[in-house]
């Protein structure tokens, strides 16, 4: 059975956050252990291993010396820094206030935040977060340690909702996270990215200097429509409604033009140099990291590709 994170508006916070804890260090621990940059595997400072060429690899990590001896192409892999800096943009607009499934956006988009956390803690790594509601903006400075990283999840779960009708602005958020340059490191951005993409410039610019995770939430009602008859259709960001009678025609519409915004948010990313981890409320969330951080550790070690 999928597991759902718990939900922050019972007022049970304390023991939804434990529970939060227990399930991510519970199926995650032991994951990638000694690789602190396993949800993006990407190039340290420290001189690696040599290894054959694969097509996609970077031609700037050659290794001449060790061409010129085998007569094959070899790159040299690199060693991530011991020390690891991760920065999270948390998107809590009014359009993560929705969910049809097991959860809302918000509880997984904290979730997720929590997955980060774990996974990049230890070793004397930081982690901090910049949360945009629309309305404020609540920065955490990057620490280390396990009561910082408990009382971070505890902050950003408080964060009040921002009334609807409110705007977001990831765009300006991812801004802010990149002024000032901040030192090499983790950039993680987790948001539903609807909407035109007016973040790429923001995001292409912090990835000139961080290795970037992007993590997509999603909602299954917002990428197909039941024929259930009339419905009314809200905009959380704008407060407009609209009526509408479900139809077979409009239903396979709405499927088609919501495919097409995943693909151009896909294709956007890609420009962005941002590795992409969806994550869906009507799916096993742990399980879908699990399997997003060990395929892109096998593609970085030259395994499957």
């Amino acid at each position: 059975m999928p597991t759902a994170p718990p939900s922050f508006r019972d007022g049970r916070m304390e023991v939804a956050l434990r529970t939060l804890e227990i399930a991510v260090r519970g199926r995650l621990d032991g994951l990638l252990q000694g690789n602190h940059l396993g949800l993006v595997p990407g190039p340290g400072s420290e001189p690696g291993e040599a290894r054959a060429y694969q097509p996609g690899d970077d031609v700037r990590r050659m290794d001449w010396a060790v061409t010129a001896r085998t007569t094959e192409p070899h790159v040299r892999q690199t060693v991530a820094d011991r020390e690891l800096e991760t920065w999270v943009v948390l998107d809590l607009s009014p359009s993560l206030d929705f969910g049809t499934a097991s959860c809302e956006k918000r509880d997984l988009a904290i979730a997720a935040l929590a997955a980060v956390t774990h996974l990049t803690r230890g070793g004397g790594n930081r982690i901090g977060v910049l949360a945009a509601t629309g309305e404020s903006v609540v920065r955490i400075p990057a620490r280390g340690g396990l009561v910082h990283a408990r009382g971070l999840l505890r902050t950003v779960a408080r964060i009040p909702r921002a009334p609807e009708g409110t705007r977001g602005d990831l765009a300006a958020a991812v801004e802010q996270l990149r002024r000032p340059p901040r030192r090499r490191g983790l950039a993680v951005v987790i948001s539903d990215f609807l909407g035109e993409p007016t973040w790429e410039r923001a995001l292409r610019a912090l990835s000139m200097r961080h290795d970037l995770l992007a993590v997509e939430v999603l909602d299954p009602r917002e990428l197909e429509l039941p024929d259930v008859g009339t419905v009314v259709l809200a905009d959380p960001e704008t407060g407009r409604q609209r009526e509408v009678t479900t139809t077979p025609l409009l239903c396979r519409e709405f499927a088609a033009a919501a495919s097409a915004h995943r693909d151009t948010v896909a294709a956007t990313l890609r420009r962005c140099g941002a590795a992409q981890l969806t994550l869906r409320t009507d799916s096993d969330w742990i399980a879908d990291v699990v399997r997003f951080a060990l395929a892109r550790k096998r593609a970085w070690s030259g395994g499957g590709r």
